[in-house]
This record gives structure tokens, sequence and C-alpha cells, in this order.
């Protein structure tokens, strides 16, 4: 029986360590080539010894393991990495098939407290990050169908945050980052669906190097697969990537510890109408104020609720 994914390619950043090494492994498992990248060198291990670059390291896994995979050591913020990177996975395995965009960092402050380097370099490496490697994907793609005149098989899986979703107070430049994400995705599905190409974004909660301060107060189980584990989040993008997702497209998913949750678009709660041909101030304090006097205090736009989510176990042990 052929994998899911058996003589397709993907490219999967951010990889090296964390959620991005998880999600590299699961497509390999599923039978893609892949091209693993993650901006470092090569450095030293705890006994001082050379080690290879954390994108190698991993390439080196799935190979050991059987499968087929590239190292790429790029910064995918840069234009002209990220087009190497493409590149490299076109010229190796003939095709570009998967596009994973998971690379990111934090400089997480509030608001009133955060440098411009710190806003300017979350947004560089998480949404540019995204929009280089999709750019370049997406004329890939374009390219393909054109020539043959008939729809490609495309997939991209996109990297969005419940600091989005919720509204993380101490990480303004992550979620708003991470919101142009889901902008991002959404825009592309519809501008690709006629080539083939589908585009989705996930939301996971996992415990990585990056999170590690998040996520310092959550204690590891003694025993089974920690909840915040990124095995947890990988399948979910081994499925966005495969034929089985043909009708998934540009849609949002929450997904960590054995739950996996779709979001619902956002939809219109309330109209009001000007009775004038234009609204005036009197009016809309008329209407607004007791509508507004009406909702919950502290309620805004942001869903907190999805900071809830747990998986419901059904039966008994």
């Amino acid at each position: 029986m052929a994998l899911p994914l058996e003589g397709r390619s993907a490219i999967v950043t951010g990889a090296g360590r964390g959620l991005g090494r998880a999600e590299a492994l699961e497509l390999a498992r599923l039978g893609a080539a892949v091209v693993v990248n993650d901006y470092g060198q090569p450095g030293r291990d705890g006994t001082g010894e050379a080690s290879a670059a954390p994108a190698e390291q991993v390439a080196a896994e799935i190979r050991a393991a059987g499968g087929t995979a590239l190292a790429h050591t790029g910064d995918i913020a840069d234009a002209e990495q990220a087009r190497a990177l493409v590149d490299l996975a076109v010229r190796e395995f003939g095709a570009l098939d998967v596009l994973v965009n998971n690379a990111g960092i934090l400089r997480d402050r509030m608001v009133f407290s955060m440098t411009e380097e710190e806003w300017d370099s979350v947004v560089r490496v998480h949404l540019k990050g995204h929009f280089t490697t999709t750019r370049l994907a997406a004329a890939h793609w374009r390219e393909r169908s054109k020539a043959t005149g008939a729809p490609v098989y495309g997939r991209i899986v996109n990297t969005s945050s419940e600091a989005f979703l919720a509204g993380s107070a101490g990480q303004p430049n992550y979620a708003a980052a991470k919101g142009g994400i889901v902008g991002l995705t959404t825009s592309t599905a519809l501008a690709l669906a006629k080539y083939g190409v589908t585009a989705n974004a996930i939301c996971p909660r996992a415990r990585t190097r990056m999170t590690e301060d998040v996520f310092a107060g959550l204690a590891r189980p003694d025993t089974g697969l920690d909840p915040l584990a990124p095995e947890h989040v990988a399948p979910l993008v081994g499925y966005l990537a495969s034929p089985a997702a043909a009708r998934v497209n540009g849609q949002l998913l929450v997904v960590h510890g054995g739950m996996v949750a779709v979001m619902e678009r956002p939809r219109v709660a309330v109209q009001f109408d000007s009775k004038q041909e234009t609204f005036t101030y009197d009016e809309l304090d008329a209407l607004l104020t007791p509508h507004y006097a009406g909702r919950p205090v502290g309620e805004t736009f942001a869903a907190t609720e999805v900071l809830g989510l747990r998986r419901e176990r059904s039966g008994t042990a």
C-alpha cells in the first residue's frame, strides 16, 4: 500500500528542532522527500566536539530511517535565501508539492515596553518569512499549472498561534504577526485554488525551545506523552499535506494534546443602520452605547475561550 505522500516533495522551515522537526519527520514517515530548513550553522556539543547544524541533524535522522532529506540553513526571511530553498527542492526532487512554514522567534514584552527591533525582528521572521516562501512556491505551482493546462498538486500549511486568537497581552509583535499569517493564508487559499493548491493555517500549542518560558509552569507528566509534545501537532500537518485534505482550504485549526478544533470564520453579530444619509455622533451614541453596556465587561474580539480547549476523553480507563 502506497504511503499518502509517496513521490511528493516538501519543505519545512524552522525544522531543526521542536515543532518543525516533528513535522519534517512525519512528512518523511508518510513518504515525502523533505528539505529541512533551519537557520543555523554547525556548532559544538556538550563535550566541545563539532556538531552538525540542526537542519542537517534532522535530515540525517530522516535518511537513517530510510527516507530522503536534504538540509538548508538559510534565513527564509531573506528573499534570495528563500529562493535558494525553493530552488533546491525543485532541482533535487523535480518539483515542490508541500510547503510547511514553521520558522519563528519570540521577543516577548508588553506593548508599552517593546523596542522597534523587537517588533521588527518578530514580524520579519514570522510574517515576512511566511510570505517569501509562499510567493515562490505559488509562482512555481502557477507556472506548472499553466504549462500543463490543468491543476497541480500543492499544499501550504502555515503556522499561526492562539496568541492571535486570544490576544496575548505580553506578545503584541507575535500576536500581530500570527494574525497577519491568517490573512495571508486565506488570501493565498483563494488565489491558488484554481491551480489545485490549498493553503491552511494551524494554531499549535507545544513545548519547544522557543516556548519553554511560556510553558515553564506546566509540569511534564510522569508517564505517557506530554500533552504539549510537538508529536501531537505533526499528524495534522501530515494530513493537511496529503491528498485526503483536497477539500480543506483556507481553514484555521487549533491543535494540541490529542485535540483538533476547527475555528469558525468571523460572523456579523449585529448591524446598525443610520436613519439619515450618514451617521451622526448622537445617533451612534444612542445605538452603540446601550449595545456595549449589555455586553460582558472585558469582552473583546479576542476568543479567549480557545485557551481552555482540552481533549475530551470518553469511556473509562
